[in-house]
């Protein structure tokens, strides 16, 4: 065989082996949210070939807009480590209201163009598993009475979702729970933090398998990234 030929070959085993590679690949993402009183921080951090790969989604301050019903969203988004800022870019953006009814919409659509997408959701989550997970919560009313009729009522809602978690994903091990009543001061605080493993192939497949099941033509979505991917697959079909 000719020079050319064999290049093409190595070519070709080179892309089939990253393919299958990424295909492999397993993810990694760290959870942590925290809620008290007016203060909120949510983080998410990406890790995959063992932490060559990384990717920080970091969210210091959500509060009420003063111009409107809206809330405004401090982000923070950092590739590779957090120790170096040139990796780091910041941005503020405004959460209206016709933001979350667009997203309800965009879902609706989503579960009505997608035949048998709680199957396919399902399927997924069978092969996540989510390990190390920790769920704190203060919380005081003011009323010693009510602090405890609201502290049982915390622990069963955690409870109910423990086990909805457990039932559709794959739980390793077991979660730490709790809930502290404070019946000295009205307060309410709240850290929840997990980690989350699947394989990236995994979720592609999930979107090979909406693809597939798509019906109905075109979907008519509110957010402009949905509009665009109906429009792509309309022209496709």
């Amino acid at each position: 065989m000719s020079g050319w030929v064999w290049a093409v070959l190595i070519i070709l085993a080179f892309l089939s082996f990253l393919f299958i590679l990424i295909l492999l690949t397993k993810l990694t993402i760290t959870l942590s949210l925290y809620h008290g009183n007016d203060n909120d921080h949510f983080k998410v951090k990406l890790r995959a070939w063992f932490g060559l790969l990384r990717y920080t989604f970091d969210v210091p301050m959500v509060k009420l807009d003063d111009d409107g019903p809206n809330i405004v969203v401090e982000e923070k988004n950092i590739r590779g480590k957090e120790s170096e800022p040139s990796s780091e870019k910041e941005s503020k953006k405004k959460i209206t209201a016709s933001d979350f009814i667009n997203s309800l919409h965009d879902t609706k659509a989503i579960l009505i163009h997608v035949k048998g997408m709680h199957k396919i959701i399902r399927s997924f989550l069978k092969k996540v598993k989510i390990d190390h997970v920790h769920w704190k919560t203060l919380f005081g009313s003011g009323d010693a009475a009510a602090t405890g009729t609201i502290t049982g009522t915390i622990w069963a809602l955690k409870g109910s979702i423990i086990g909805l978690i457990s039932g559709y994903m794959r739980l390793q091990t077991q979660p730490s729970v709790e809930v502290v009543p404070s019946f000295q001061k009205a307060i309410i605080q709240t850290h929840f933090s997990c980690i989350i493993q699947f394989r990236i192939g995994n979720a592609i497949l999930v979107g090979f398998k909406i693809l597939r099941y798509w019906r109905g033509g075109r979907a008519q979505f509110k957010m402009k990234m949905l509009s665009r991917l109906s429009e792509e697959k309309q022209q496709s079909v």
